[in-house]
């Protein structure tokens, strides 16, 4: 499937929303269905809400793996790398180095990447203790892929936190820009690889924002109660 032209119908995109893509992605997991030894975590913010319906049909205990980009205060949009959960920091060096960016500004942008994780690591797990990784097969779902910057990072985090096998799990992928994430990663699954890839909304119908106070209640409302770490 190519991408859409902009007066295409809206009916060609593969996703009507997370929800459709949960289980669409689901259906590709299913031999994980029912284990005791896999946990799905979400990246946050969208890739919670397509996670809740993958561990839900998996009958498996859902998890959020907090990762955030790092920017610069120049160009907030633009991810210069990012950080994840046990101090891991990801920098894209190709990009640092054609944008000219100094150690400085490398020191602050990761200085404030890591107060945003730990705010938000707050916020979405409201006092619930993660759940334990260590010799776990980790389901990690994104709601797209697209320059894999926070994926490569919540791998990392989960090889950290002990996970015995990591399986990336996403909707919606470019055919040729994952090759890192294929390398990192134990297994890598999709449902839509297109070969010209924009933007991860473009293959959903309704890409309506996923809010904090979404991703608390997808974690509380998880089928599969959140074990203590050890």
């Amino acid at each position: 499937m190519l991408f859409r032209e902009e007066d295409e119908d809206l009916e060609v995109l593969p996703f009507a929303d997370r929800a459709e893509a949960g289980r669409m992605l689901a259906s590709k997991l299913m031999a994980n269905s029912g284990r005791r030894d896999v946990i799905v975590m979400g990246l946050p913010r969208g890739g919670v809400a397509v996670a809740s319906v993958v561990a839900s049909v998996l009958k498996v205990p859902l998890d959020v793996l907090v990762v955030t980009k790092l920017s610069t205060a120049w160009e907030p949009e633009l991810a210069i790398g990012a950080v994840a959960e046990g101090g891991v920091r990801l920098l894209d060096l190709s990009l640092m180095k054609l944008l000219g960016i100094s150690e400085q500004e490398i020191q602050e942008a990761a200085a404030a990447a890591r107060t945003e994780l730990e705010r938000q690591q707050s916020s979405y797990r409201a006092g619930r203790p993660p759940l334990e990784l260590n010799g776990k097969t980790v389901i990690l779902v994104d709601d797209g892929i697209a320059t894999g910057c926070t994926m490569l990072a919540a791998i990392a985090a989960a090889r950290r936190k002990g996970a015995l096998r990591v399986v990336v799990a996403v909707p919606a992928a470019p055919a040729s820009g994952c090759s890192a994430i294929r390398m990192e990663a134990d297994e890598f699954v999709s449902v839509e690889e297109p070969e010209i890839f924009l933007a991860v909304s473009q293959w959903y119908r309704d890409f309506t924002q996923v809010s904090e106070a979404d991703v608390q209640r997808l974690l509380q409302s998880a089928e599969s109660p959140m074990a203590p770490a050890a």
